[in-house]
C-alpha cells in the first residue's frame, strides 16, 4: 500500500510540472494538435475586377488579412467579415510609386470549380487607397509586405502593416518596416514606423499574424503580434522566421514613436545562410529555393492548435541558383559568373552538386533566380508548445520543426493563362504558387491567396480548420 501511494504521488507531481505557467495536464486538455486531416476544401473565389494599375489586384496579392465585423451583409451565406488585400506592387525608378495600395472585399461563398472563370467573385466594401503614401519611400522594387487587422482594447481595430524589399543592404534603405493605420481607408491616419529589435528587415516583413493573447501573457510579455518572413537564399533564416512585438506603449494604446526599436520576443529564427555556408541549423528538407509567403496562428472552436506556413516548397533532387534549363527540370542551369564563389548548386541533402552540374547552359530564357528541379504548394504545421520553449528560452530558436504538412496542390489552379512563365516556371518547376494567408477564428475557416490564377491576379481559396 506504501508503495502504491508513493507511485501515485510521483505521477501526480509529474503530471503538475508547469510548461510557461500551465501543468501538462491543463494543457493537453485544453488543446490538441491540427492535422492535416482537419482541413476541408471549400472551393474557391475570385476578386474584383479593378481599373488600370496601380488600382488593380493585377501582380498583387502580397498582403491580405481578415475583418470580422466586415461586410456584416454577408453574415447569410456563412461567411461574414471581409477581407483587407493588397493591390499592385510599386515598381521601381519611378515607374510606379503608388502601388502596393489596399482595398477591402466581401467574401462570397467559396465554389469547386474546374475554371477560373466559374468562380464567385467578390465585390468591393472600400476601393484602393494608398494608405502608405509618404512612407517607405524607395523601398519599391519587388516589395515585401503584410496585414493583420487586431482589435485589442487598448488600440481598438487596427491594420497593422510591415514593409521591405527583395534587396534591403544599401544603406539608404535602412528604413523602419512596421506601422499602422485605420481600417477606414479613406482616413489611415499611419502611426510609425518602428523596427523590430535589431532584426535583419529579410526575416520581418514577408507576413503577420495574431497571437492569442493569453498566450500572449504567458510568453511573449503580452506581446499579440507575430512577424516574419523567409528571403529565399536563406537570408532570413533557413526556414520561416517568428517574432512577437508590440508597437504601443501603455494601456491607452499610445504608439511608440517613429524610429523605435520595438522589444521582440523570438519564436521561431534558423541559421542565416550569410552566417554558415553549411546546410544546418535549417528546417528540415530545407531548400535555397523555398518561399513562405503566408502565416496564420489557428485555434479552431474544437480546441486544436497550430501555427501554420504556407508557401512553395522546393521538393527537387538539385536545387540551384541560375535558369531553367531547356533540357528539362532535373537538370540544373547556374549563373557562370557566380561558379567559385559561393555554393551555386546543392543536392536535396544539402550537399554541393557534383563539378559537372556547375555551368551555365545554353539557350535559357528564365529569370535568374532559385530553381529546385520540382516544387509544391504546401501548408506547414509546428505545435505552439515548441515556439512556447523557446521563448522561455528552453530551445534554441532553430530546434522546433514542422510535426506534418499538406500539399494543397491539387486545389490550385496553376497559371491557367501562362502568365509570365519565365519568371514563375512551368509544370513541377512553377515557383511562387501560394501567397498570403488570412484567419477567422470564430468561423474556423482559413483564407489563401493562390497567385496568378486569374491572369496576373491573384484567387483566393477557402479551407475550414479543425
Amino acid at each position: 500500500m506504501k508503495c502504491v501511494l508513493i507511485g501515485l504521488l510521483v505521477v501526480l507531481i509529474v503530471l503538475s510540472i508547469p510548461l510557461g505557467g500551465q501543468t501538462v495536464a491543463a494543457r493537453q486538455a485544453a488543446f490538441s494538435r491540427l492535422g492535416p486531416e482537419d482541413f476541408e476544401y471549400l472551393g474557391a473565389f475570385r476578386l474584383p475586377a479593378g481599373e488600370e494599375r496601380p488600382r488593380t489586384f493585377e501582380y498583387g496579392g502580397g498582403a491580405m488579412t481578415f475583418r470580422p465585423d466586415g461586410d456584416p451583409g454577408g453574415e447569410g451565406d456563412g461567411f461574414s467579415g471581409s477581407l483587407f488585400v493588397m493591390g499592385h506592387n510599386r515598381m521601381p525608378y519611378g515607374e510606379l510609386p503608388d502601388g502596393n495600395q489596399v482595398a477591402e472585399i466581401t467574401i462570397p461563398r467559396p465554389l469547386i470549380a474546374d475554371s477560373v472563370e466559374a468562380l464567385p467573385q467578390a465585390e468591393f466594401v472600400q476601393g484602393f487607397h494608398d494608405v502608405a503614401a509618404g512612407f517607405f519611400v524607395g523601398l519599391d522594387e519587388i516589395p515585401r509586405v503584410a496585414l493583420q487587422y487586431l482589435d485589442t482594447p487598448a488600440t481598438g481595430p487596427l491594420l497593422h502593416l510591415a514593409w521591405g524589399q527583395h534587396f534591403q543592404d544599401d544603406p539608404s534603405l535602412q528604413i523602419a518596416s512596421h506601422a499602422w493605420f485605420s481600417p477606414d481607408l479613406s482616413a489611415p491616419a499611419m502611426q510609425g514606423t518602428w523596427f523590430i529589435g535589431e532584426q535583419s528587415f529579410y526575416s520581418v516583413t514577408g507576413y503577420l499574424l495574431s497571437i492569442p493573447q493569453e498566450w500572449a501573457d504567458r510568453y511573449t510579455e503580452g506581446r499579440p503580434l507575430g512577424t516574419g518572413r523567409f528571403r529565399d537564399g536563406g537570408w532570413s533564416g533557413m526556414g520561416p522566421s517568428l517574432f512577437a512585438y508590440q508597437p504601443w506603449v501603455d494601456e491607452s494604446g499610445t504608439p511608440a514613436p517613429a524610429g523605435t526599436h520595438l522589444p521582440e520576443t523570438t519564436l521561431l529564427h534558423y541559421a542565416s545562410s550569410t552566417e554558415t555556408d553549411a546546410i544546418e541549423h535549417a528546417l528540415a528538407g530545407y531548400q535555397h529555393a523555398d518561399e513562405w509567403e503566408g502565416a496564420a496562428w489557428i485555434v479552431t472552436s474544437t480546441g486544436k492548435t497550430a501555427v501554420l506556413f504556407a508557401g512553395t516548397k522546393g521538393t527537387g533532387e538539385k536545387y540551384w541558383y541560375g535558369f531553367i534549363n531547356p533540357a528539362g527540370p532535373d537538370v540544373p542551369c547556374v549563373e557562370g559568373e557566380l561558379v567559385g564563389q559561393y555554393t551555386l548548386c546543392r543536392l536535396a541533402d544539402g550537399s554541393p552538386c557534383p563539378a559537372g552540374d556547375l555551368v551555365e547552359c545554353s539557350g535559357h530564357t528564365s529569370e535568374r533566380g532559385w530553381w529546385s528541379a520540382s516544387f509544391e504548394a504546401r501548408f506547414i504545421l509546428y505545435d505552439p508548445d515548441d515556439l512556447a520553449q523557446v521563448a522561455l528560452g528552453q530551445r534554441q530558436p532553430w530546434e522546433p520543426q514542422p510535426y506534418a504538412y499538406l500539399t494543397v496542390d491539387p486545389h490550385l489552379f496553376l497559371n491557367p493563362a501562362g502568365v509570365e512563365v519565365e519568371g514563375l516556371g512551368t509544370g513541377v518547376q512553377r515557383r511562387f504558387r501560394l501567397g498570403e494567408v488570412a484567419y477567422d477564428q470564430a468561423n474556423d475557416l482559413l483564407y489563401v491567396l493562390e497567385l496568378f490564377a486569374d491572369g496576373a491576379s491573384p484567387v483566393v481559396h477557402v479551407w475550414r480548420v479543425g
